[in-house]
């Protein structure tokens, strides 16, 4: 994106310490010190601004700008739009936003505000063209990031008017609507779109398809307010790049969507490190570097991550020292060019004074946090050449947003929970232990140029899935699918004539009924003799029971009236293999699953040699080289194979120190270049 290499720093907020220049003095030497090299300005800033409509000011920001941009310091400029000034809403009070039970909320807060209201989006437009003419030639603006962290939404009339109005381009009539509602079911019909309201827990909440439809147009209205504001940027002249920060398995929003909307996409990060097993967090994060990364198939800014603890998570855990160092590495291994903070410097008051900052209330040099952020902006710069480099994986993972929409609002077969995002953990986790990249993507995207493909809990079949699995595996590709696949289309209509839709003849096999159990309740499955090693595993939550035509059974469930009924298959189709998982198996099922796979497929992983339980293997490749980055998630130093040793030697070392006993330390990294 520019030549600065690796992005360093993050969120900082001189607004709050203008009449304290000699702070702001401090904070730059501070800067300097710990390898800052592009900091954010301009969120939440709209009231310093515009501190009365139509009366700008923008000397101080651009006092700020030049003297970052004189100390080598860029600057990503934001758009002030996520929360607005007082006098906005005490004028215009259509800009507030109406919750679902069809109040009005108060000023506060951020994101209350509608996103169909012309006089808001006329605001945002003005206000952001005015920053644009101000910063479009500046040499140290080097990106926009417009608002901070987009959600939630409206139900006021002008949002209702605006739902009719998507539903009427989206349906040819209101009995093609009724139709793809099943608004026969309980004498929902409606006789014109005028008489449609967005859902509501005071009215209607249980048409599915009507449920389904808000949540499309609620990204929609969110993505076009984004268009908008990037419009008023580019007609002003503004022309470098624009991002927007997604948040942590956020289902308020399509991202697939939302994304097309921006040039590079980022995200905030706030893992919640030392509850557990420290890998299993890493693990789980590492899905959603992985999905950010999928979303444009291209390098992603780590956007925000905190230095130490939160304020906002149910306990502010401090980061253990190394801890914060490996979290970043973390992102960058995953296809971040970016480690950027929320905050640079920590306020003094209100509702984030206690969120953990690069600079704290003491303000000193000697601290514990400050020290270790200047040996991440070294780590960085040893790293420069890393950026801008792709990932390529072999092996991917559907996850989809709007099946999880449609499945979580879908009435059963659980309702307390159906652990969607717990199953495609495990899988990812499996797959990330054997060494490989992994492609976190959605249906829409092109299958071609995979190895292998997991789809779990793939209930809504849409953009012709079913079609492009099928493809994949006929041309040779191995395919995962689990229990709870291919129920409904697009409109949540339950599929008739079998299950999983369109990829019956795939798999072998139909879907016949599906077990809810109770929290507590487990069953499990064992291995058909003759077929893989013997070995058992615990299942619960969800048991499929299928009736096999082709497939052949290499698990049985061992218990209960299915007990002897199939819960592991293969099947052969065209050139390729389809596997489908019957049961929301134990973790330790899939490891043992994708190593077997993965062994007999000849798929080959990143390294060879087993890699130690703690670590992660991730690469990165320009046209010459690859990036092998290996990571250390124990506490403690982890002896690596001779293999793996082999492996890493046959390249140079580029950050991190190799022990002469081939051991890596706790919690270290260790990224190694090899010739392509």
């Amino acid at each position: 994106m520019n030549n600065l290499g690796l992005w360093h720093g993050g969120d900082y907020y001189p607004e709050q310490w203008l009449d304290q220049p000699e702070i702001l003095n401090k904070d730059i030497e501070l800067f300097l010190q710990a390898g800052i090299n592009t900091v954010t300005l301009g969120v939440f800033a709209w009231s310093f601004l515009e501190p009365e409509e139509g009366k700008f000011d923008f000397t101080w920001l651009l006092k700020r700008v030049d003297q970052l941009y004189e100390n080598g310091i860029s600057v990503i400029m934001a758009t002030p739009s996520g929360a607005r000034p007082k006098w906005m809403s005490d004028r215009y009070p259509n800009v507030l936003r109406v919750n679902e039970t069809r109040q009005r909320q108060l000023f506060g807060g951020r994101h209350n505000h509608c996103y169909t209201s012309s006089v808001y989006r006329e605001k945002v437009a003005r206000i952001n063209q005015k920053l644009a003419q101000t910063f479009k030639a500046h040499p140290g603006v080097i990106m926009w990031h417009i608002s901070n962290e987009y959600g939630g939404e409206c139900h006021c009339p002008l949002c209702q008017d605006a739902f009719r109005g998507w539903l009427k381009k989206r349906y040819d009539s209101i009995e093609e609507l009724n139709r793809k509602w099943c608004n026969a079911f309980w004498s929902h019909k409606y006789l014109s779109f005028d008489q449609i309201e967005s859902p509501s827990t005071i009215g209607e909440n249980m048409v599915h398809g009507l449920n389904l439809d808000w949540k499309r147009f609620v990204t929609e209205q969110t993505s076009d307010f984004a268009a908008c504001e990037i419009k008023a940027l580019r007609e002003a002249g503004a022309m470098q790049p624009v991002t927007a920060n997604f948040m942590y398995d956020f289902k308020g929003l399509n991202y697939k969507r939302f994304s097309q909307e921006i040039d590079v996409v980022s995200w905030d990060s706030y893992p919640l490190w030392h509850k557990r097993a420290e890998i299993l967090t890493a693990r789980d994060n590492g899905l959603q570097h992985d999905f950010m990364r999928s979303l444009k198939k291209k390098p992603f800014l780590l956007m925000e991550s905190s230095p130490s603890s939160t304020n906002w998570q149910g306990v502010s855990k401090l980061k253990k020292p190394g801890m914060l160092k490996l979290d970043s590495l973390h992102a960058v291994a995953h296809g971040s060019d970016s480690v950027l903070y929320f905050q640079m410097r920590q306020s003094n008051g209100s509702s984030e004074k206690f969120h953990g900052a690069v600079i704290d209330h003491y303000g000193g040099e000697d601290t514990r946090v400050f020290q270790e952020v200047c040996e991440i902006g070294e780590a960085l710069n040893s790293l420069k050449e890393v950026s801008g480099t792709s990932v390529r994986s072999k092996v991917a993972l559907i996850y989809d947003t709007e099946s999880r929409w449609a499945m979580e609002d879908a009435q059963g077969p659980r309702n307390n929970s159906l652990y969607h995002h717990e199953a495609c953990v495990k899988i990812y986790s499996a797959i990330k232990k054997l060494g490989f990249n992994v492609d976190v993507i959605s249906m829409e995207d092109d299958f071609t140029g995979y190895e292998f493909i997991a789809a779990p809990m793939l209930y809504m079949f849409r953009s012709q899935v079913e079609e492009k699995l099928r493809t994949f595996v006929e041309e040779g590709g191995k395919l995962m699918v689990t229990y709870w696949s291919g129920i409904v289309d697009e409109w949540d209509h339950c599929f008739l004539g079998g299950v999983p839709y369109g990829l019956m003849d795939v798999l072998g096999l139909r879907s016949t009924e599906i077990d809810g159990l109770y929290d507590g309740e487990v069953n499990h499955l064992v291995s058909v003799s003759g077929t893989w090693e013997e070995k058992e595993y615990e299942c619960r939550n969800l048991c499929d029971l299928i009736k096999v035509q082709g497939a052949e059974a290499l698990f049985v469930y061992r218990d209960d009236f299915y007990q002897g009924y199939p819960a592991l298959t293969r099947n052969q189709y065209g050139k390729g293999l389809a596997y489908y998982v019957c049961a929301d198996v134990e973790a330790k099922f899939y490891d043992d699953f994708f190593r077997r796979v993965m062994k007999e497929s000849k798929i080959e992983p990143l390294v060879r040699g087993e890699i130690p339980e703690g670590l992660e293997v991730c690469s990165r490749e320009s046209d010459e080289f690859e990036y092998l980055f290996i990571q250390n998630f124990n506490r403690e130093p982890v002896t690596l194979s001779s293999e793996l040793m082999d492996d890493l030697e046959a390249g140079t070392f580029l950050y991190g120190d190799k022990s002469d006993h081939g051991e890596i330390g706790g919690f270290q990294t260790l990224v190694v270049k090899r010739e392509k």
